[in-house]
């Protein structure tokens, strides 16, 4: 049973930092992709960040050039950097992996953590 195990939430001033980890367990195949996303009340579940097995990166244009997605997949651990955090960036933020195995694409969520901006 693959289990993501989310660490690394919390409150933040504006302009601070944070670095969310996620750390998957349980797969015996390659993660493909290990992402994040994130939600707030009443709105969808939004990509914020991706990354392949091959460090090819997808950011959302809302944290182009503030966050940093990374991966060491020796621990299927991904860590997402976030930098000049803002209000807006408030949510809950969920950890996110696709394993390919063959034609079959699995995906798996983690838990969710909760990042509250504000001063």
């Amino acid at each position: 049973q693959v289990q993501l195990v989310e660490s690394g939430g919390g409150l933040v001033q504006p302009g601070g930092s944070l670095t969310l980890s996620c750390v998957a367990s349980g797969s015996r195949d390659s993660i493909w992709s290990m992402g994040w996303y994130r939600q707030v009340p009443g709105k969808r579940r939004g990509l914020v960040a991706a990354i392949s097995i091959n460090n090819m990166t997808n950011y959302s244009d809302a944290v182009k050039g503030r966050f940093s997605i990374s991966r060491d997949n020796a621990k299927n651990l991904v860590s997402l950097r976030m930098n000049s955090l803002r209000p807006y960036d408030t949510a809950v933020y969920y950890c996110h992996i696709i394993i390919v195995i063959g034609i079959q694409n699995d995906q798996y969520w983690g838990q969710g953590t909760q990042v509250t901006v504000s001063s």
